[in-house]
C-alpha cells in the first residue's frame, strides 16, 4: 500500500476522533489500528512516523506507543 493512502486513512480515523478528549482520542486510534489493521500496515505506519511522519495527523503520532508492534515479516 503506498505511503500516501496509509496515511490518508490514519487521518481519517483521526479525525473521526478529533472532538473526543485528547486521551480518549488517541486510545481510540490505536484500538481501532490495532483491532482492524494487518501487521503490514502496521510497520508502514510505524516507518512512516520513524521517517518524520509527515502528512500524519498529531493524534495518529501521538497513538503510536499504544500500537502493538508486529513481527517484522520476509514478505
Amino acid at each position: 500500500m503506498s505511503a500516501e493512502k496509509l496515511t490518508y486513512m490514519a487521518n481519517q480515523i483521526a479525525n473521526f476522533f478529533k472532538n473526543k478528549p485528547h486521551e480518549e482520542a488517541v486510545a481510540g486510534i490505536a484500538n481501532h489500528i490495532n483491532d482492524f489493521w494487518e501487521p503490514r500496515m502496521r510497520l508502514q505506519l510505524f516507518e512512516i512516523i520513524k521517517q518524520g511522519g509527515e502528512g500524519l495527523s498529531p493524534l495518529v503520532v501521538a497513538a503510536e506507543p499504544a500500537i502493538r508492534k508486529p513481527a517484522k515479516t520476509s514478505s
